[in-house]
C-alpha cells in the first residue's frame, strides 16, 4: 500500500455544520476532547463502492471534497442487481459527460413500461433527447463509474470493511476491521440493504419483507425461436414475471418466477434457471452458457432517518424497493442518492 499524505486543514469546502453539535443527538456518546482525536484525513469517507457510492464520490470530487470510498470487497462483484438505466438516469449520466463511454456497453431499447402488471408503449413525442432504455448489467456501471470516480481523485480502497464509527462534534472516527482506524468529517453509508453502517448507527429499517422472488438471468439458448415466442405468448396470459427476450445471436434474457423466497445474498445457479423454467414452461429451452445471473424480491424498506449526526444514509441503505418498472433497478433512485 502506498503511503498517503494529508492535512489536518480543512478544505474550500469544509462541510461542517457550525450550529450543530453531536450533543443534539440522542443516544450519541461523549465526544472525546480534542486532544484524544486523530487528525481529520478526510472530508468524507463512503462506506460501500457500488453505484451510489461511486457516484456520490465522483460529485463530491467535483467540488474539491477529499473522499475516500471503502469497498469489504476484494474484487467487484459479478452478480448483477441492475440491468439497465431508464431514461431519467441516461440523462443525469448525459450531464455529467459519461454516456458516450456507457453507451459503448450497452443495448438501448425502446422505452416502455407496465403498471399493475399490464404492459404499456411509451407516452409519444417525450421531451427528451434520450427517450429510450439502455440495457446494462450492474458490474459495468459500478466499473465505469468507479473510474470515473478515480479520475476526478477520489481514492477507492478494496478488502476494506468498515466495523465500527464513533462521532463526535469535529468528525467521525471509522474503525475498519483490521482495527486501523480513519478519520473524516463525515461518514455515508452507500453499503446496500443490509447496511452496516446503518445498523451500526440503530436507525430503523421498517417495512415488508420480500413475499415474491424472481430469477433473472442473460444466457445461451438451445431451441428455436419460434418456439420460445409461442411459449412465452401462452405463458405470458396468466403469468407477468415471465419472459425470454432476445438479444440476438441465440443469446436470451431469462426472467422466471420462484417459489418461495430464498436468502438473496446468494446468488442463483443455471441449475435453478432450468428447475424453473421445467416448473413453469415444461422446458428449460436448452438454456447454457450463462453470461450473469441474478434475482430479485419484492421487499419495501424505509429508514426511519437519512442522518444521524455526522453519519449519513444512501441508496439502499436508506429504502429498498421492487426494481420492477425501473424504480430502483435501474439506478434512479441510486444515482440520485435518496
Amino acid at each position: 500500500m502506498h503511503s498517503l499524505q494529508f492535512t489536518a486543514e480543512p478544505s474550500s469546502n469544509d462541510m461542517v455544520e457550525r450550529d450543530f453539535t453531536v450533543r443534539d443527538v440522542p443516544g450519541l456518546p461523549s465526544p472525546a476532547s480534542g486532544a484524544d482525536r486523530a487528525p481529520l484525513m478526510f472530508d468524507v469517507i463512503i462506506a460501500g463502492c457500488g453505484p451510489t457510492g461511486a457516484m456520490l464520490a465522483a460529485e463530491l470530487r467535483l467540488h474539491d471534497v477529499r473522499v475516500l470510498v471503502l469497498e469489504k470487497e476484494t474484487e467487484p462483484v459479478s452478480f448483477v442487481r441492475i440491468v439497465g438505466l431508464h431514461i431519467r438516469s441516461i440523462e443525469l449520466m448525459a450531464m455529467r459527460g459519461l454516456l458516450e463511454r456507457i453507451l459503448e456497453h450497452g443495448r438501448q431499447r425502446p422505452a416502455g413500461g407496465f403498471f399493475a402488471a399490464i404492459t404499456k408503449p411509451a407516452p409519444e413525442g417525450l421531451d427528451s433527447a434520450h427517450a429510450y432504455l439502455l440495457g446494462i448489467p450492474q458490474p459495468v456501471i459500478v466499473h465505469l463509474l468507479e473510474e470515473h470516480a478515480i479520475e476526478l481523485g477520489a481514492q477507492v480502497r478494496r478488502g476494506c470493511a468498515v466495523a465500527d464509527f464513533e462521532q463526535d462534534d469535529e468528525g467521525v472516527t471509522v474503525e475498519l476491521a483490521d482495527g486501523e482506524q480513519l478519520r473524516s468529517r463525515y461518514l455515508v453509508g452507500c453499503d446496500g440493504g443490509r447496511s452496516t453502517v446503518r445498523k451500526l448507527l440503530g436507525v430503523g429499517f421498517p417495512g415488508e419483507p420480500s413475499r415474491t422472488e424472481t430469477l433473472m438471468g442473460e444466457m445461451e439458448v438451445g431451441v428455436p425461436q419460434e418456439e420460445i415466442a409461442a411459449k412465452v405468448t401462452e405463458i405470458g396470459e396468466t403469468t407477468k414475471r415471465f419472459w425470454l427476450r432476445s438479444f440476438g445471436e441465440g443469446v436470451y434474457q431469462v426472467v422466471v418466477p420462484v417459489a418461495g423466497v430464498s436468502d438473496r445474498a446468494e446468488p442463483p445457479t443455471l441449475e435453478d434457471f432450468k428447475q424453473q423454467l421445467r416448473t413453469i414452461a415444461g422446458t428449460d429451452f436448452g438454456v447454457h452458457s450463462p453470461r450473469w445471473l441474478s434475482r430479485f424480491g419484492d421487499a419495501t424498506r424505509l429508514a426511519e432517518r437519512y442522518r444521524v449526526g455526522r453519519v449519513l444514509l444512501a441508496g439502499d441503505a436508506a429504502h429498498v424497493h421492487p426494481p420492477t418498472g425501473g424504480q430502483a433497478g435501474l439506478l434512479r433512485s441510486r444515482l440520485k442518492g435518496v
